[in-house]
């Protein structure tokens, strides 16, 4: 393992974890549930979990946050296992996971702005939308990648690493006082989900000789270039 492999989640966890609901797995393949069928609940646990940020109820927000996080690696396992791998199921489960992601933050900011005691809430709220961007950007720069037939799996934070740092806290120790612990954890997140970002834009600089310019193909666009939607893959671990 270089450098460029170190998560925050190391490999033999990430790995343990798997092979732990693996069970799981094979019982929802057995009941034939499809796998779009658990990214679909996925995304309405983690909606409902942006719902319970922003109604002031953050250790349910972070339980339901890391059920929808367990979903997410059924809905993969599930999709490999049972032989239902598909482009379609690879963008509407990143679809899906990118709308969220979205409503999670927007319920932190909301939480933030309306939760009484705040100590600073603006500063909150800008933490909540730099995470959010961060997130949207570790997502986007290996799906761009991807579309250019390069491998980009590298990177600190990726998901599990994004669900688990907050929803574990969270869940246990609430957003603190004065809504303080939950200030520090989202700026962490932002933090190592901007590293990330860098990480990434690195490996692929590295991995195209620095930017070096392709010649163009006579009457077309530049040779080698991505057609204007990438590939559909499988982006579990964004």
């Amino acid at each position: 393992m270089n450098h460029r492999d170190v998560r925050l989640l190391p490999a033999p966890l990430i790995s343990g974890f798997s092979d732990l609901v693996s069970p799981v797995a094979e019982w929802l393949i057995r009941r034939r549930i499809r796998p779009n069928t658990i990214t679909s609940t996925s995304a309405i646990i983690v909606i409902g979990a942006g719902a319970a940020f922003g109604l002031d109820m953050p250790r349910l927000g972070a339980l339901w946050l890391l059920l929808s996080g367990l979903l997410d690696v059924l809905d993969g396992q599930v999709a490999r296992r049972g032989g239902m791998v598909s482009t379609f199921g690879a963008f509407f489960d990143s679809t899906l996971d990118r709308v969220g992601e979205a409503v999670l933050f927007a319920g932190l900011a909301i939480y933030f702005q309306t939760a009484e005691g705040q100590a600073v809430p603006v500063l909150g709220v800008g933490l909540a939308l730099a995470a959010l961007a961060g997130s949207f950007l570790v997502s986007y720069t290996r799906a761009r990648a991807e579309g250019l037939d390069l491998d980009c799996k590298v990177g600190l934070a990726q998901r599990p690493e994004r669900i688990l740092g907050l929803g574990a806290p969270t869940l246990f120790f609430g957003a603190g006082p004065h809504g303080l612990l939950l200030i520090v954890i989202i700026a962490l997140l932002a933090v190592v989900s901007w590293i990330t970002v860098v990480q990434r834009i690195a490996h692929v600089y590295r991995a195209t000789n620095g930017g070096s310019a392709l010649p163009p193909a006579s009457g077309g666009p530049v040779a080698g270039a991505p057609s204007a939607a990438p590939r559909g893959s499988d982006v579990k671990g964004r």
